[in-house]
């Protein structure tokens, strides 16, 4: 039995164009997905950290939602400075996120720069 590819004619003069572009555009997907999947040792630090033991709803609130206690969790984590660390270098938007919200990493990049 023949496969259904087999015998069709190759791609015309304006489907090249179309199959560059999408490969381009699958490029930058992949570099996407590949920051969301870093290697292991970037990472480890999340498999010790207290919130990952805890329930993530403290750590992203409601709009006007209490951060007390995440930050309270966050105080006595070891991981902290590099939790800090990630969610500034991936400007995470949401959260609490090395003992710091949303407003206050946004107050300590200003100062950084």
């Amino acid at each position: 039995m023949a496969n259904s590819w087999q015998g069709s004619p190759g791609p015309q003069g304006s489907d090249v164009g179309k199959v560059t572009e999408w490969g381009e555009h699958l490029g930058k997907e992949f570099d996407l997905l590949t920051d969301l999947f870093e290697s292991p040792d970037e990472q480890e630090w999340q498999e010790r950290a207290l919130c990952a033991q805890t329930d993530p709803e403290a750590f992203f609130p409601e709009k006007g939602g209490s951060t007390r206690e995440a930050k309270r969790i966050c105080q006595g984590c070891e991981v902290r400075g590099e939790c800090l660390e990630y969610a500034l270098a991936h400007d995470e938007r949401f959260g609490i996120w090395g003992g710091l919200s949303e407003r206050e990493r946004r107050k300590l990049k200003k100062r950084a720069v």
